[in-house]
């Protein structure tokens, strides 16, 4: 039986990547993308310690009682499949949604094997598509656009060119959030690319890199908001996001929550603040610096499952 709760899923899907290289359409945006030899040699290497990377972390998660699907990259023509959290989520009730996609090459990401997985084991009741808005310029790269809070219904987004405000106001009315827009950006006034390496919400803790939150009165309102909830607010230096600390997901294990992390993440939490996350949660590092080499870690990597079983 899988153990779950509304913001922490107990089932996931990731995908293994077999031709995993640094994505150089998604470079201009994301800069927390490394800047690697495009010698053949090297990504040769980076493909097989990727690979070799993930195949150890779904070990893991499935050590502490996570279901992991695990799914082949194998189409040469996607380096970023190894993040499917982009292209869509679940939502308890039976809900899927399928998401605008910036990257021209990650909209082939998409895959119809996973969808009829999710409708063969989880009991699925729609699928709503959002990808038609592509053409229009449209984009909502799913839980990397948006961090979202299950359980109050609020849908943390930090404004880009990959979390278009039509696009995200329209996912909010179909799935019932309600969006919290802001701007955030790095020392080197570079706007962040996505919510999810800014921010976690766990079920009784947040970690939020409130510092590059360029407006002191909105960051101010999410602290407040998220404190509201009784959640432990847990605020990071953008050093600390640098290293991905912000970028880990909340799961359900057999011995209740655990934070799937990078050990990146790991080693850059303070001890006092790891203290904190462990009063509601058991830390889980993976081992992926390859991986991250693309711009994401853990927490792109998972696809959380929140749908009923049907098991």
């Amino acid at each position: 039986m899988i153990r779950s709760s509304v913001q922490a899923p107990g089932a996931v899907v990731m995908v293994r990547p077999h031709h995993f290289t640094v994505n150089t359409e998604t470079a201009a945006d994301n800069a927390f993308q490394a800047v690697v030899n495009a010698n053949g040699q090297d990504e040769a290497n980076s493909a097989r310690c990727a690979y070799d990377e993930h195949s150890r972390a779904v070990e893991v998660l499935r050590e502490h009682g996570v279901r992991v699907h695990v799914f082949e990259g194998e189409d040469p023509t996607t380096p970023d499949c190894v993040f499917p959290n982009n292209w869509f989520s679940t939502h308890a009730g039976g809900h899927v949604a399928v998401y605008p996609m910036k990257a021209r090459n990650r909209r082939l990401e998409r895959r119809q094997d996973i969808l009829e997985m999710l409708k063969s084991e989880y009991r699925v009741q729609d699928i709503i598509d959002y990808s038609g808005l592509e053409p229009d310029g449209l984009f909502l790269e799913g839980t990397g656009a948006m961090v979202l809070d299950h359980i109050n219904r609020v849908a943390y987004a930090v404004a880009s060119d990959r979390t278009n405000p039509v696009a995200l106001e329209r996912f909010c009315t179909h799935f019932n959030f309600e969006p919290m827009v802001f701007d955030a950006q790095d020392g080197q006034g570079t706007p962040v690319y996505h919510t999810n390496v800014l921010m976690c919400i766990g079920t009784g803790f947040a970690l939020i890199g409130t510092g590059m939150i360029t407006d002191p009165a909105r960051r101010a309102e999410i602290v407040a908001r998220l404190g509201e909830t009784g959640r432990d607010v847990i605020e990071l230096s953008e050093a600390q996001i640098a290293g991905f600390a912000g970028n880990a997901i909340e799961l359900m294990g057999w011995d209740g929550p655990v934070l799937a992390l990078s050990q990146a993440a790991y080693d850059a939490l303070t001890p006092e603040q790891r203290h904190r996350i462990e009063a509601h949660a058991i830390l889980v590092p993976l081992q992926i610096p390859t991986i991250e080499m693309a711009g994401g870690s853990v927490r792109c990597t998972i696809a959380g499952i929140h749908l009923a079983s049907r098991g």
